[in-house]
């Protein structure tokens, strides 16, 4: 007898989806008995740990990862990092649990009312099957809309009897689908533009690296002789940032991105949204210079509110875009300086991301999730590799950089893997520290402990606001959280210790964590 579980389990073992990260209820039980030893069932404690170790492991390793969720309650755990993985861009096949369909007209205890309208909009696709015998092919399509352009996570629920259910229908997989080249014409409208510029720009974006593009895109700036910025919240380092072409990080607020390219004649973004904004101060006085945006997402194309667009997967564009352009004879600009902070009596954010940025290995993985301190990460933090060598929460919801660092790890676990996350931002999925634990996977997590949620804070007076509750931390031990849960863990106060603290840990190939308490006095953001 053949089940639609079994037929499941053959398309995934061919897709490459044996790695499966959950947290299962009796909804799911169905779909996990006599689990195959091929399988690797990645255990995480509440739903939107799990996801979120999964969009980690799918970033890293640039595949798409398969999620187990609970029905209805378990998704809605995870709801705020189905909205990170859909800002990510990360291809997530979530697979939810669902009561028994003779159930359903009951509204039955753990029954999914409407479940593939219950992760809507923030999935690219979403659908509970009519039949049981048309799971399989649901999930093959969910595995194409999930790894196309561009790519993003997608949903099903599948009620648990469907599992047992037998079926002679077998589901043909197909390679992934390509990515997508521009327009001749209108690429070669822009090669004319760069060439006859005498101060271009390109803003690069997230969707850079993750097409694997780094590399040829470092190429063709050279060849272009083009200043880079990065683009306004970018959750990935798509140029490295020690690079003297590298001029800096624009900020999310529509004056500051004017100011910053005020002085270009050309400016073209590539893979990011023109542009991502985070705080209203008024329109700008400055007019933006002419734009091109190459984006393969046509929301981005369409709602641009300026420029010429050009529709296209990065790599594809930037191949194209080289074999058109001249190498350039405009004089290289002078490498940004980043002076060292001075040591005070307490340990500040630039003195601890300088500290690592000596320390960190070539080819290490930073994530990163310290709202109020990302100033100090991008004045003193180069990062330089061009594989993922950086990974943030391109959504703004709290709490996915300690998770996603256990997934990223898992997914790379010949690099060396750190995550510095805020006090704050750490508890809202702390407990994927026993998920790290459980993997025993190569990750040193650095705590930055200022007491706060100083990001609030900060932004808050800066809009006038006064006596704002809810911001005060205090008094967390991190080292006895991490401790219970299964790493080594320190604390350093002191400024002297930190060079010792993190090159102990950064040698340390068990996952272990560092709680540093930084300086409380917070600083602009932007």
């Amino acid at each position: 007898m053949t089940t639609v579980r079994d037929v499941t389990r053959d398309l995934l073992r061919e897709l490459g989806l044996t790695t499966v990260f959950g947290n299962p209820g009796t909804t799911e039980v169905a779909f996990l008995t006599d689990w195959p030893s091929d399988f690797h069932y990645v255990l995480a404690l509440q739903e939107s740990s799990v996801v979120a170790i999964a969009d980690g492991y799918a970033q890293a390793s640039r595949k798409p990862v398969l999620v187990n969720l609970h029905s209805a309650g378990g998704v809605g755990h995870a709801a705020g990092h189905i909205f990170t993985a859909f800002r990510n861009r990360t291809p997530l096949i979530i697979l939810a649990g669902q009561q028994t369909r003779s159930l359903l007209p009951d509204e039955p205890f753990l029954g999914a009312t409407d479940a593939a309208s219950f992760p809507k909009p923030y999935v690219k696709w979403s659908c509970e099957p009519a039949r049981a015998e048309d799971v399989p092919a649901a999930i093959a399509r969910a595995y194409h809309v999930a790894t196309q352009a561009p790519q993003g996570p997608v949903f099903l629920s599948v009620p648990l009897d469907d599992w047992d259910v037998e079926t002679d229908k077998v589901v043909a997989t197909r390679p992934r689908i390509a990515g997508f080249a521009p327009d001749p014409e209108v690429l070669a409208g822009l090669a004319v533009a760069l060439d006859a510029a005498e101060r271009p720009a390109i803003v690069a974006g997230p969707a850079i690296d993750h097409d694997g593009a780094v590399p040829g895109f470092v190429a063709l700036a050279e060849r272009l002789r083009a200043d880079v910025w990065a683009s306004p919240m970018s959750a990935r380092c798509s140029f490295p940032e020690d690079h003297r072409l590298f001029r800096g990080f624009l900020q999310p607020e529509r004056g500051m991105v004017a100011s910053a390219l005020s002085g270009y004649d050309l400016v073209v973004v590539l893979g990011a949204p023109a542009f991502t904004y985070h705080v209203y101060r008024g329109e700008s006085p400055t007019p933006l210079p002419p734009l091109y945006v190459i984006s393969d997402d046509e929301q981005v194309l369409a709602r641009a509110a300026e420029g010429v667009g050009v529709r296209a997967t990065a790599r594809l564009a930037i191949q194209a875009l080289s074999g058109l352009v001249k190498q350039s004879s405009r004089p290289l600009p002078a490498p940004l300086e980043r002076p060292r902070p001075v040591q005070g009596s307490l340990i500040s954010a630039d003195f601890l991301y300088a500290t690592l940025s000596e320390l960190l290995p070539d080819n290490a993985i930073v994530v990163e999730e310290t709202p109020s301190h990302r100033p100090a990460l991008q004045a003193q933090l180069p990062i330089r590799a061009t594989d993922t060598g950086f990974l943030t929460v391109a959504s703004g919801t709290l709490g996915y950089g300690l998770p996603a660092a256990v997934g990223a790890a898992m997914a790379r676990p010949e690099r060396k893997v750190v995550a510095v996350i805020g006090d704050g931002s750490s508890m809202y999925c702390v407990q994927a520290l026993w998920t790290a634990a459980r993997e025993n996977v190569p990750v040193t997590f650095v705590i930055l402990d200022n007491y706060q949620y100083a990001a609030v804070r900060i932004l808050g007076e800066a809009s006038g606001g006064e006596k704002v509750p809810g911001v005060d931390l205090g008094g967390i031990d991190f080292t006895a959280l991490a401790g219970s849960l299964g790493l080594a863990a320190r604390h350093v106060e002191r400024p002297e210790d930190l060079k010792t603290a993190l090159s102990s840990a950064l040698t340390d190939d068990r996952p272990n964590l560092l709680h540093v308490r930084v300086d409380p006095n917070p600083v602009a953001l932007y």
